[in-house]
């Protein structure tokens, strides 16, 4: 009976040891984990519009590639939203020609691409307990050929099957990001454009 005891005593001593080494080696890592949301190109919708002389300019791009990895308890975050220059289109084959060859130089730079580096906001509420919810994310956008910082304000709505739909609206300022303004004498244009973004994605978690 002493010897059962003690060989149960050392066993769950030997146990007990080995759990600890277990959470002293992967605590850190379960405790970083990194929740990803890949965008859903056929699912996401990017309309722009730009006040003109008379009438407003409402136009459409689409977006290539998506996918934003970020940390919950530190707020980091990383990957890119990549959307297709080339792809922007108004319903007017004389303006869009002049867009893409004068302005927007799409042959050249094909690409307008947003870093995210940091996001603010309630993401527990979000991701954990699935509450719909706003957040900012900080980031860089890179567009014809310069980097610009901006921070987007996104609407976020958890759905189901590890789905999430997010909403944003925000001005760009492509003039002052080194575009070109398509005014004439007669048509004068804004120099801001507004953007909409209407996203869905699937979300995923690794440590």
């Amino acid at each position: 009976m002493r010897r059962l005891q003690h060989f149960l005593r050392h066993s769950i001593l030997r146990a007990a040891l080995a759990g600890v080494l277990c959470i002293a080696a992967f605590g850190p890592v379960l405790g970083a984990q990194t929740i990803a949301v890949d965008l859903d190109p056929a699912a996401t919708k990017i309309e722009f519009t730009l006040a003109a002389t008379m009438h407003t300019v409402h136009g459409t791009m689409k977006l290539k590639t998506g996918r934003i990895q970020l940390n919950p308890s530190t707020g980091q975050a990383s990957g890119a939203i990549v959307v297709d220059a080339t792809s922007a289109n108004t319903q007017n084959d004389s303006r869009d020609k002049k867009m893409h060859g004068e302005i927007l130089e799409s042959a050249k730079f094909s690409e307008i691409v947003f870093t995210p580096n940091s996001v603010k906001g309630p993401l527990t509420e979000i991701f954990s307990q699935h509450h719909a919810a706003q957040v900012q994310v900080a980031g860089v956008f890179h567009m014809h050929g310069q980097d610009h910082d901006a921070t987007l304000t996104l609407s976020v709505q958890p759905g189901a099957a590890g789905r999430v739909d997010a909403s944003s609206s925000f001005p760009v300022p492509y003039v002052n990001w080194g575009l070109k303004n398509p005014s004439t004498f007669i048509l004068r244009v804004s120099d801001t454009v507004n953007v909409e973004v209407h996203a869905t994605g699937k979300i995923s978690s690794a440590p």
